[in-house]
């Protein structure tokens, strides 16, 4: 779950500071695009082509370079990087969750909610990303990006993740989850649904796509596409939720760390259980919740403060719950005979020494239980080597998940149709983004013939009309500019309810554009790369 979920402060995301600044140094010299030579062979190659390595050296500044250096937007368009002002930015997530990698790969790169926002200046820093979103839980670590470049774009992504986390790029490849566009949206929406959860249906995941939103807001890079795809998935998990029945059952991982718990303890110890929980934030609480709906009724709880605990105690009256500071929370797992754990430490909480040196539980119960459900983990691995010990984490909880196999199936068909239903519109919502430079154009072109057309006839008209005739010639300018903007308008408009492909209206798009001379101005993309290149030779 989020790292900042629990009680227990959260300790600095490790090598951030390291990563970071060794990355800002060396990413842009390691990214090179070929290009064919121009027949000008005094134009510096940093002048026409934006994606290369900009030197060191500051260029003086002569009425020659500044020459050069204007025209060299132009030349770009007749320069093999044309492409990349002929092509679509791409939707992208890169990341490892629960189906692809390990808790101990994904615990490396977990990235705490306090350095989310800067994660993403460091993202839209790359050369070809253009927004991003950090989505990092105890069963996920992905990026979502909108890329200037696909293939380049993942390439920068996954050397930055590489870098901040300590993971060759090897290994993440061999782990990481890889989608471009409209399966990028659908494997979103799936996790907004709780479809790719390790829990089916778990409630959680979209308090935390919801929190991702939240902690977006305002931060460069957060921007249009990434928020509407995130804002969209939360519009998905919503009509799930309300329309089918997947989160009936065991929806989160606290209640299936309960029912985990459950299943490894003797039956008849159920209800002489010794439990300790460490943490007391909201997987903590989750945990302590299902606790309370299986029966138990006395339990021990170790946080940094009391006041969690003591709004604890109101809610849950009937049990008898006591509270033990960090300082006591070895004495406390020695008269413990199952252990929750679930805080926000970057470091292990208990080492094999410590819990090495516990007694024994009794015969009954056998070992003690160590149920671990944070990421990064807060009991170190090597604890289950000990005889006395059993540790499980949240991969061990697809033993819980597999007792509901074809229930899971079945709900998962349910929601499908939703998605599927969603996809269609957000696509379309989209794909509706790059008509609107031309709608705005072209509805300001015939603003200003209307609005000149008009004067020309008022004049000749001269001083002696009144207002009423002038409302009159207004109105029917306007109503003449409008049916006849109606048509194109309709054929650029993307939303979903005809039949009309992405293809037929770009081809109508650029058709205006060329009839109207409406492509007069630099092209977005185009600026979006002069903005990188300036920023580089700062």
């Amino acid at each position: 779950m989020a790292a900042a979920a629990s009680g227990v402060a959260a300790l600095p995301w490790p090598n951030a500071e390291r990563a970071t600044s060794s990355f800002s140094k060396s990413a842009h010299s390691q990214i090179r695009i070929p290009h064919r030579p121009f027949p000008i062979q005094t134009l510096r190659r940093s002048a026409f082509n934006p994606r290369c390595e900009i030197g060191a050296e500051k260029p003086v500044q002569t009425a020659t370079s500044r020459s050069l250096r204007s025209s060299a937007l132009e030349l770009l368009k007749t320069s093999s990087a044309d492409r990349y002002t002929k092509e679509r930015s791409s939707v992208a997530v890169i990341g490892l969750n629960v189906h692809t990698a390990p808790v101990e790969l994904r615990e490396k790169l977990a990235i705490p909610e306090a350095q989310w926002s800067q994660a993403i200046g460091e993202l839209c820093a790359l050369n070809h990303i253009e927004e991003a979103a950090v989505l990092s839980t105890c069963n996920r670590m992905e990026i979502y990006v909108v890329a200037l470049s696909q293939h380049r774009g993942v390439k920068e992504v996954t050397e930055w993740m590489s870098k901040v986390s300590g993971v060759p790029v090897s290994e993440l490849s061999k782990h990481r989850i890889l989608l471009y566009n409209e399966d990028a949206t659908q494997h979103l929406f799936e996790v907004a649904a709780g479809l790719d959860s390790l829990v089916l249906g778990e409630g959680q995941i979209l308090a935390q796509v919801k929190h991702v939103v939240k902690v977006g807001q305002g931060v460069p890079g957060f921007d249009r596409k990434i928020s509407g795809l995130f804002k969209h998935a939360i519009t998905v998990g919503k009509r799930v939720r309300t329309e089918t029945n997947i989160a009936s059952g065991s929806v989160s991982v606290s209640s299936a760390a309960v029912e985990l718990a459950l299943m490894k303890l003797p039956k008849p110890s159920y209800a002489t259980a010794r439990v300790l929980v460490i943490g007391a934030g909201k997987m903590g609480k989750l945990v302590i919740k299902h606790l309370v709906s299986k029966g138990c009724r006395e339990m021990v709880i170790v946080n940094r403060s009391e006041e969690r605990v003591a709004a604890l105690r109101e809610e849950f009256k009937d049990v008898e719950i006591i509270y033990k500071p960090l300082s006591d929370m070895l004495g406390s797992a020695a008269e413990a005979d199952v252990v929750f754990t679930s805080t926000a430490s970057e470091t292990p909480l208990f080492l094999k020494e410590h819990v090495q040196m516990l007694p024994s539980v009794s015969p009954e119960l056998g070992n003690r239980l160590f149920i671990d459900i944070s990421v990064p983990r807060n009991v170190e691995p090597c604890v289950s080597d000990l005889e006395t010990a059993c540790v499980y984490n949240v991969d061990d909880l697809k033993e819980v998940v597999a007792a509901h196999k074809e229930d899971r199936l079945r709900k998962a068909m349910e929601a499908q149709k939703i998605i599927t239903e969603e996809l269609s519109k957000f696509e379309a919502w989209k794909d509706s983004l790059e008509t609107v430079p031309t709608i705005k154009k072209f509805r300001a072109y015939a603003e200003r013939i209307r609005a000149c057309e008009v004067d020309k006839c008022l004049s000749k008209m001269g001083d002696d009309i009144s207002k009423k005739q002038q409302k009159a010639i207004y109105d029917l300018s306007m109503g003449i500019v409008n049916k006849l903007l109606h048509g194109p308008m309709q054929h650029l408009r993307c939303d979903g309810s005809d039949n009309r492909s992405l293809s037929e209206i770009l081809e109508n798009m650029h058709a205006l554009n060329r009839m109207f001379d409406l492509d007069t101005d630099t092209s977005v993309l185009e600026e979006k790369i002069r903005a990188k290149v300036e920023r580089i030779q700062k």
